[in-house]
């Protein structure tokens, strides 16, 4: 019987995907890659599966599905199609472990279904916990599934955590690039282009997350993300600006101690240690030099001018669906704005108002939240075309 881990990624096409591909080939000797899926992008799943020979694959849009089947033909690959079989290739029995990569809402009911068949999850699709939080995690504890953290600021804390689980953390500080915009007004983001809005100084990242990033929605989503990964309240969640993008994030104890992790922006460490722990695999990833960076700087984010981190706190103080209406507005306006419908301040402007028209669910169910989801997607439609 092979001791190696044997891993289904959900979103093997997307950048994370992509890059925990590379991870799980250096280290072949660990790893069997036992299920892929994409949404859309066919001709790279086919190549993913003819090198790495999954036990199965998933398109997610069925009119692809002939497609893969035929470029598959010739190989021992089961090929799957839709959004059901999405949701019920993660229960197959030779699957360890199961990162979420797909983007958005579409990871969360996946995401549910491997931890009730008790699968361990490498969690890179915040929107599960932004959405379902409390749902999730209470799941995950009745089944014994654990959730490791692949992003990379909720790794870091993971890291900084270990060992110290038995101690008490006073707070938690999420570091935030700032973007493209940093230090920039109103005025100027109220003229600012989609080309501006993806060119991150740091990260390489698809072009939703890349959107998120320069409006501050994704240190939102990560700052809702934290409260159910760790168990924190609102108040024990800080945000602080940090463009170098070194300190990954930071947790403070109650003796006033703080830990920090360290290192270049590569989404590779946070993806491998999820995949391995408790264990550090060896890797020949770049390494950090502190002669290369003789000053680190650290700023509190702009919250008026940012307003959409704002918004997540007061999605996090309410509770409820609040988060859920607060992910589905923002996926639409995100979408908008790729498609240059709307300028890039009026993303804000558009989640604020949904906010305030959908109604408040105190203790959401799956269904209530799977609902409102829905009424939120059309309420913000209606008022992008207004």
């Amino acid at each position: 019987m092979s001791d190696k881990r044997r891993v289904a990624i959900l979103g093997s096409t997307g950048s994370i995907g992509t890059q925990a591909l590379e991870v799980i080939k250096s280290q072949e000797d660990r790893f069997i890659v036992e299920v892929l899926t994409a949404q859309n992008n066919a001709e790279l799943l086919i190549s993913q599966a003819k090198e790495f020979q999954p036990n199965a694959v998933v398109i997610g849009n069925e009119s692809h599905y002939s497609m893969v089947k035929e470029a598959l033909s010739h190989a021992p690959i089961k090929v799957y199609a839709g959004d059901n079989a999405l949701a019920s290739v993660v229960e197959m029995d030779t699957i360890d472990i199961v990162l979420t990569a797909l983007v958005g809402y579409a990871g969360l009911l996946p995401t549910i279904r491997a931890i009730s068949s008790g699968k361990t999850i490498a969690l890179a699709n915040k929107e599960t916990l932004v959405v379902a939080g409390q749902l999730v995690t209470r799941l995950a504890k009745e089944k014994g599934a654990n959730i490791y953290p692949v992003d990379s600021e909720h790794s870091a804390i993971f890291q900084c955590l270990v060992g110290e689980f038995h101690n008490p953390i006073e707070k938690i500080i999420l570091t935030a690039s700032g973007g493209p915009f940093r230090g920039k007004d109103r005025d100027y983001l109220r003229r600012v282009t989609k080309a501006q809005a993806l060119k991150h100084p740091n990260w390489d990242m698809g072009a939703k997350i890349t959107i998120d990033s320069a409006s501050m929605m994704n240190k939102g989503l990560e700052v809702i993300e934290a409260k159910w990964l760790f168990g924190l309240e609102k108040d024990e969640i800080d945000v602080v600006v940090h463009p170098q993008s070194i300190v990954h994030s930071l947790v403070q104890f109650e003796d006033g101690s703080i830990k920090a992790q360290l290192g270049l922006p590569d989404m590779r460490i946070p993806i491998q240690f999820a995949l391995t722990y408790p264990e550090r695999l060896k890797a020949d990833f770049p390494r950090f030099d502190f002669s290369k960076y003789p000053s680190l700087d650290f700023e509190a984010p702009d919250l008026e001018t940012f307003r959409n981190l704002s918004l997540a706190y007061l999605a996090l103080e309410q509770g409820g669906n609040t988060a859920c209406i607060l992910n589905a507005a923002n996926e639409i306006v995100v979408d908008a704005f790729l498609k240059d419908r709307i300028g890039f301040l009026e993303m804000s402007e558009i989640i604020e108002q949904s906010l305030q028209k959908i109604g408040f669910i105190g203790s959401p169910t799956l269904d209530d939240l799977i609902a409102t989801d829905e009424e939120t997607r059309k309420k913000t439609e209606e008022l992008i075309r207004k």
